[in-house]
């Protein structure tokens, strides 16, 4: 009987790590979102700072098809909350500030002189 419950719970964490429908999903769309600047960059489809934006975008929707598709972020396991969610909330938090605050360091530091 022991035995049994440890067979199911061993089935409920393979089971918990996606399907492979979600990973050929994941995958596929992790390819189209590298194929979109790669096209946008190599043919020279837009000025500069509209290809920035393109590679910004697809590169944080990148980001999230990771996430979600392969690292499983929306996923719990049993009953415990969603540290892992807040944990990454917290650490993208800090590096949007150190980031932009870097931006910002290097935009201005000239101005005045």
């Amino acid at each position: 009987m022991a035995n049994h419950s440890n067979h199911s719970h061993g089935h409920d964490e393979a089971h918990a790590h996606g399907s492979l429908k979600s990973y050929i999903i994941g995958f596929i769309l992790s390819i189209i979102l590298t194929i979109i600047p790669l096209v946008v960059v190599m043919n020279h489809m837009m000025d500069p700072i509209p290809t920035i934006f393109v590679i910004m975008i697809t590169a944080i929707l990148q980001f999230v098809v990771q996430l979600f598709f392969f690292m499983h972020v929306r996923e719990r396991q049993g009953n415990q909350p969603r540290w892992n969610v807040m944990a990454l909330i917290f650490g993208l938090a800090i590096v949007l500030v150190v980031v932009s605050g870097s931006i910002w360091i290097m935009t201005y530091n000239g101005v005045g002189y």
